[in-house]
């Protein structure tokens, strides 16, 4: 059985086609769901533009932010039911005596694989999970909401876990793509006073994130608001552009003592001093993935609707209307795009 697939082909930008792809076989500790929606993360553009600085394995389906029912299960698989509705994480290979994995840390695995780049992912009919992957969708939260759980957790990890923000603190957020805005949300549920930046081409989603979560938006320099209080910068930056130029406008808006989590991908050089981060006395903090608890809390906030993505949902296409809904994402129309196979 053969269905329609989203297929990143090769490294030369642009290799992205619908290709037919089969059924694949679930092993022993896997299950198998018919997706019922996928969302389009930005890494797959990056792929598809071929602006990543990652390791890919040519030919592999695209797309790891899913839902799904259990349409199969393997031998040894327990505590699962055809039928279950459930979300997926995203390590689909790692070393299970790995010492990170050990510590729960699976996301930080050096071996670790991914749906979408390391093993084929979503953007099809079917696709095959390490039941360890599984988490069930609560009842009465709507497929597609379901479909953002991932980019929630990459928030919330960044954020929440590897940010460092109290009640009152002030946090700008560089960068206005999904990860940017849900970064966003997620500090202004910790009690934060949030600003979000980005570029003139940026406003479309700007101006969503500023109905949707009630941050303060600005285009171009945010050294103003930064330094409204007291005139030092702001507690806390997180860099959700990536660009080197981000990360040299984050150590200038921060204040001293203060920290930064840098959770945007981009493969440039620096081409600057990192003598203010000694300087001030900055923390700065990589962010990478999620685990299992992080994907447990972001479930809970969105049964309970503290938070809510349906405003950066901007539309539900097919999959054989992937590249309209890549494109529409590419060009800033829209925050997030959604995939539902037939």
């Amino acid at each position: 059985m053969k269905s329609p697939a989203v297929v990143n082909f090769s490294p030369e930008p642009h290799s992205v086609e619908l290709r037919e792809f089969a059924r694949p076989e679930a092993g022993a500790t896997d299950v198998i769901l018919a997706v019922q929606a996928v969302g389009v993360c930005g890494s797959d553009l990056h792929q598809w533009t071929s602006q990543h600085s990652w390791p890919v394995n040519y030919p592999v389906v695209l797309g790891h932010e899913f839902v799904g029912n259990i349409v199969e299960l393997g031998s040894a698989v327990k505590g699962w039911s055809e039928g279950d509705l459930v979300v997926s994480e995203t390590a689909a290979v790692i070393d299970e005596n790995s010492p990170m994995t050990r510590q729960s840390l699976y996301n930080l695995d050096p071996t670790r694989k991914g749906f979408g780049y390391g093993v084929n992912g979503a953007m099809t009919n079917f696709v095959s999970v390490p039941a360890r992957c599984l988490h069930r969708v609560p009842k009465g939260l709507a497929i597609e909401e379901a479909a953002l759980t991932e980019p929630c957790c990459v928030a919330y990890n960044a954020v929440i876990n590897n940010g460092d923000i109290k009640p009152g603190d002030r946090v700008i957020v560089l960068g206005p793509g999904p990860i940017g805005i849900l970064c966003a949300a997620m500090a202004k549920l910790a009690g934060a006073e949030v600003a979000l930046v980005g570029l003139e081409r940026d406003r479309a989603r700007l101006d969503t994130a500023a109905k949707a979560y009630g941050c303060e938006v600005i285009v171009g320099d945010a050294s103003e608001w930064a330094k409204e209080r007291d005139g030092l910068g702001v507690n806390g930056v997180i860099d959700a552009a990536g660009a080197s130029a981000a990360l040299k406008a984050a150590l200038d808006l921060v204040r001293p003592n203060g920290w930064i989590t840098k959770v945007g991908w981009g493969p440039q050089p620096l081409n600057f001093s990192l003598d203010p981060l000694v300087q001030k006395n900055i923390r700065l903090q990589g962010s990478f993935s999620h685990n299992w608890p992080v994907w447990e809390r972001v479930l809970a906030l969105l049964a309970s609707g503290q938070l809510d993505v349906k405003p950066i949902t901007g539309g539900i296409w097919n999959l054989e209307s992937w590249h309209e809904a890549f494109e529409k994402m590419h060009s800033g129309a829209i925050v997030k795009a959604v995939l539902k196979p037939e």
